[in-house]
């Protein structure tokens, strides 16, 4: 009887999104819960030198649920280099998802916070900054002007950086990432379930030379007028404007009352600019009649073009990878996911993410609440200003010099491309 009560609709819909759900391949999907570190292999990368950064497990500082817990750098100035395999894969005729999310707990001044997929067959105790990389994807940070999302796609051996500026987010908060490419070569960029940045791969990385290019062979027409504006062949140079000096005595100027001309010379009062020069007379300029506006070559056919109908294709995917070098460490990574749904994707991102982004951000705010409240107890009282400004000076935690060492430090460790 209470079947009647219930819309007619809505269990079609229900099967269909459970379709819709089962139809979706997950080829990788990591939330760090129990057992975890069995699916991932620590490198040695840097090791030797002492350079290797270890991973702790935890839910962070401040949390949307304790039980949710993730990997984070731990030790400054240290390496990172982390992976994990999972069944080739290759997306041809596929979308392909890759998406995680990360929280930089340390307010990053400058490091990364991206991760890679690689293809092939690697020794995973020896993967690093050197180890060749399919997709580099996530944000990247390094002072002012670095906030960007990077999304670095591998052809043929060489890695394309994309064009096009997408913006990262730089607070101490959780954030999810998310990348997709669609077998129509084109893509998305999302965070936190927003779309910021879509587009295709044949404008928006330089992977293939341009279909279209300038005519080399194309010749400016000798008649070709592209002057837009001419000088006034009736404009006349008033008579007398050549007489007109650049400088004129000061009016103000007074002889000194100690000048002797027999022995200083004949005195002359200094000169000032004359506001009545205008330079160089120029006739003025009037609109061209004859103006055919800016020439430009005739764009052709790119002799060196070759369409690659599988240019978004990555035909052995197989290891998903954290490398990174941190400056001050603190950055979390969680809930990983290679698939070929978006919907899917989505709906991972709003379990966890968007489960736990409202009590993440008050516990966030709590603990800078107590932060604040302690620095303000450890400052003196009365204490003397210019004491303070010598101290600072002197025995200051960090100088300018120190940050510009550390932000020049991640550079050299780090070639993006």
């Amino acid at each position: 009887m209470a079947l009647h009560n219930k819309n007619p609709n809505f269990l079609p819909l229900f099967f269909a999104t459970l379709f819709v759900f089962a139809s979706a391949e997950v080829f990788f999907e990591e939330r760090f819960e129990d057992g975890w570190e069995s699916r991932w292999v620590k490198s040695d990368w840097k090791k030797d030198e002492n350079m290797a950064g270890e991973w702790n497990y935890t839910a962070g500082k401040w949390n949307g649920d304790a039980n949710d817990k993730g990997i984070q750098t731990s030790e400054d100035y240290r390496f990172y280099a982390i992976s994990a395999e999972f069944p080739p894969v290759n997306n041809k005729g596929k979308t392909l998802v890759f998406q995680f999310s990360v929280k930089h707990e340390q307010k990053l001044d400058c490091g990364g916070g991206y991760m890679k997929l690689l293809s092939g067959d690697i020794d995973q105790k020896k993967f690093g900054g050197e180890t060749p990389y399919s997709i580099m994807f996530g944000p990247d940070i390094c002072g002012y002007s670095t906030k960007k999302v990077h999304a670095i796609l591998t052809y043929n051996g060489t890695n394309h950086l994309i064009k096009k500026e997408v913006p990262c987010e730089t607070d101490q908060l959780t954030h999810v990432y998310t990348f997709i490419l669609h077998p129509d070569a084109t893509y998305s960029i999302l965070i936190d379930n927003v779309e910021k940045q879509t587009g295709s791969l044949y404008s928006d990385w330089d992977l293939l030379p341009p279909k279209k290019i300038k005519d080399p062979e194309a010749k400016k027409p000798e008649d070709w007028d592209d002057k837009e504006y001419i000088p006034d062949p009736e404009d006349k140079k008033p008579e007398g404007y050549d007489d007109i000096p650049k400088e004129i005595p000061d009016p103000d100027a007074k002889k000194p009352e100690d000048w002797d001309d027999e022995e200083d010379g004949e005195w002359t009062p200094s000169t000032i600019p004359n506001p009545e020069y205008k330079g160089p007379w120029k006739p003025k300029k009037i609109k061209n009649s004859n103006y055919k506006g800016k020439w430009n070559a005739p764009m052709i056919d790119n002799p060196d073009f070759k369409d690659d109908p599988d240019l978004y294709v990555f035909p052995n995917l197989k290891y998903v990878g954290i490398e990174l070098w941190q400056v001050k460490s603190g950055t979390m990574f969680d809930n990983i996911l290679v698939a070929d749904d978006v919907e899917y994707a989505k709906k991972l991102a709003e379990e966890t993410w968007g489960k736990n982004k409202d009590a993440e951000k008050a516990a966030f705010e709590e603990a800078e609440k107590k932060r604040e409240e302690e620095e303000s107890k450890d400052d003196p009282v009365d204490s003397d200003v210019e004491e303070d400004d010598d101290s600072d000076a002197t025995d200051g935690t960090e100088s300018d010099s120190d940050v510009k060492s550390d932000a020049e430090s991640e550079e050299d460790a780090h070639d993006e491309l």
